[in-house]
């Protein structure tokens, strides 16, 4: 499930800009598509050209999201929800629901298969994307705090996994329907880390942020055609 809004406000009609070639969301919408196992991929959206870019790049688009469900402030969560009340009501209610955020569109090949293999595998209820973080991090307040030991600083090199922290990318987040349901949020019941590279954890926000992506989108494609070539 894909949600993309029109009024976005950050970077104006961002879901449709043109990004290294093809607008934002159908980066998003083919790397659906090609995930293994195979996807119902479902875009969510009130507007009539995103629903038209979306349809041209092969997902479904069963409704125009009303209104209500399209204000700057609302949540994502009542939006999938919307979205599984639409596919029950076709009977075609999912196990579970992989979101993807459109505004992330780096995503390496064969991510999605790994995300999916591991939520399967592992048996929790809902898996979210994260990139590591070294533990560097201060907390603010009148005596700012460090998340680390300063006496004992250790060498980035030095790190294992234990000592990151993991930021959530907002790239994708796989949650079984009952959640939804149950609990109305993305995240619950047994929750899982799903580990991804760094360099996909942009989320486009800004004007730099839709740079930063497309220069990471090009280098993908010239990596990709530069590997096609040798075969």
């Amino acid at each position: 499930m894909i949600p993309a809004r029109g009024g976005s406000k950050g970077v104006h009609r961002k879901n449709v800009r043109a990004v290294a070639g093809k607008p934002l969301l159908v980066w998003t919408i083919e790397q659906a598509l090609n995930a293994r196992p195979s996807l119902d991929v479902l875009v969510s959206t009130d507007d009539d050209e995103i629903a038209e870019v979306a349809r041209g790049a092969g997902a479904d688009v069963p409704f125009i999201r009303p209104a209500a469900l399209a204000l700057d402030e609302t949540p994502t969560e009542p939006v999938v929800r919307h979205a599984i009340a639409s596919r029950v009501r076709q009977g075609r209610r999912p196990d579970a629901v992989v979101l993807l955020q459109a505004t992330s569109p780096v995503r390496f090949p064969g991510t999605l298969d790994r995300a999916l293999e591991q939520f399967e595998a592992s048996g929790v209820d809902s898996l979210v994307g994260v990139v590591p973080q070294p533990p560097f991090l201060w907390l603010w307040g009148d005596v700012p705090s460090a998340a680390y030991d300063p006496a004992r600083r250790p060498r980035r090199q030095d790190l294992d996994e234990a000592a990151y922290a993991y930021r959530e990318t907002g790239s994708l987040y796989i949650t079984r329907t009952e959640i939804y349901e149950q609990g109305g949020h993305r995240l619950g019941g047994k929750v899982g880390l799903f580990v991804m590279d760094e360099r996909e954890g942009i989320d486009v926000d800004t004007e730099l942020d839709l740079l930063i992506a497309e220069q990471q989108l090009r280098w993908f494609q010239d990596a990709l055609e530069a590997k096609e070539a040798e075969l």
